[in-house]
């Protein structure tokens, strides 16, 4: 199929841009990547009157940012392009493992970071990720800037506090600290699929291995990346390891509620959750081995 009639607009500044999404609004979509979108158009699950193609603006929304306390992604940074990156990969690497795990590279090379979080699929990977590294949103309109934490940008299924008018400019994460540790982990019946389940997990330990603070959430489980805030605190305060694999997993599969659909039952996904946050938990315990190795 092909999509309904629009309006095609190619603007060279920001500002221009901005000025689409004011006088249109609903009637408006921003096209960065693509690879949610456009599908969504060809097979009518979703119109448009105006399409705002914002790939000519270019510049420094191409580039990701790595500070000295803080890395930022902007709006036109690809996929492919943090997946490859070397410096993504040593500060970020919970990241750049889900990013491998994303469809497939054709997707990846066009995709972008800002992008997968604007469509706010609740299966997805970078949603879960972002918001176990308490990223902060930065979105954009005419009217002015306001920035939104994780925690509060996704609102339900493939939707988000993005209103009509607003970009979502660049994503910023802090710096991690040497001491933390992170691993994502999920789980698809084949390669490039969206996950029936999956896992972001970080831990930061003391210098005696204690973890003194755990963060999780879960993909495909919940309308939003839900954190699992009762694993959290079994986690925190012990090492990694102390807690039992059979506690963990009961623990995970309480705090979530997902549906059945056509791919798996509620119950699958809920046992398959459990299994997934304590592989997270041992890869974890292995990096921060072989750190101190």
């Amino acid at each position: 199929m092909k999509p309904g009639r629009f309006t095609y607009h190619a603007p060279r500044e920001l500002g221009e841009a901005l000025e689409l999404l004011q006088e249109f609004g609903d009637d408006a979509k921003v096209l960065a990547g693509g690879q949610s979108l456009m599908p969504m158009l060809n097979f009518r699950l979703a119109r448009v009157d105006h399409l705002i193609d914002i790939n000519r603006l270019g510049g420094h929304l191409g580039e990701p940012r790595f500070d000295a306390g803080t890395i930022t992604i902007p709006a036109l940074v690809r996929q492919r392009q943090l997946e490859r990156s070397e410096e993504a990969a040593r500060v970020l690497p919970v990241l750049t493992e889900a990013l491998r795990q994303v469809a497939h590279p054709q997707i990846r090379n066009r995709g972008t970071i800002c992008g997968s979080l604007a469509h706010a699929d609740p299966a997805a990977e970078l949603p879960s990720v972002l918001s176990v590294l308490d990223a902060t949103f930065t979105l954009v309109s005419a009217r002015g800037t306001r920035t939104v934490a994780a925690a509060d940008f996704f609102l339900f299924h493939l939707t988000t506090v993005l209103e009509p008018d607003e970009i979502l400019l660049e994503v910023s994460v802090r710096r991690p600290p040497p001491n933390q540790f992170s691993a994502f982990q999920e789980f698809a019946t084949r390669r490039g699929d969206f996950a029936l389940a999956g896992v972001a997990a970080l831990c930061e330990v003391d210098g005696d291995g204690v973890v003194t603070e755990c963060r999780i959430a879960a993909a495909g489980v919940a309308p939003v990346p839900q954190r699992l805030h009762a694993v959290e605190g079994l986690v925190t305060g012990s090492r990694l390891g102390e807690t039992s694999a059979s506690e963990i997993a009961d623990a995970a599969r309480a705090e979530v509620e997902p549906t059945t659909d056509i791919h798996a039952s509620a119950t699958y996904r809920s046992r398959l959750t459990g299994v997934l946050v304590n592989r997270a938990l041992v890869d974890i315990r292995t990096k921060q081995e072989a750190a101190h190795a």
